[in-house]
């Protein structure tokens, strides 16, 4: 699967436009890591149990857009976007999104 956040990839044709396709995914941390990351940002630094989850997130929601557009018989999703909002204190809403495409080979 090709997936580029362009509308159309060099040196190939569009020649079918499936539709619309997204992934999303709602992850948190467990309390521990989320006390710790409040600690954290009082001396201040990278926050890295919620960089993986964001990490993941991402990784989830990518593929589930991606196992949409190849239920639609697509080879590609052109136009890929990603958004992130927070549903609550240390869970997080990750959002894939795009148009799936048949490329010419």
């Amino acid at each position: 699967m090709i997936i580029v956040t362009m509308d159309s990839v060099p040196g190939k044709e569009i020649l079918e436009v499936r539709g619309f396709v997204k992934g999303s995914t709602v992850r948190s941390k467990h309390i521990g890591k989320d006390i710790a990351a409040s600690f954290k940002t009082i001396v201040g630094g990278e926050l890295n149990s919620y960089n993986e989850m964001l990490t993941e997130a991402r990784q989830i929601a990518i593929g589930r857009m991606i196992d949409e557009a190849n239920s639609l018989g697509a080879n590609a999703v052109v136009g890929l976007r990603l958004m992130s909002s927070a549903i609550m204190a240390g869970a997080a809403e990750m959002v894939a999104y795009g148009t799936a495409v048949v490329l010419s080979n």
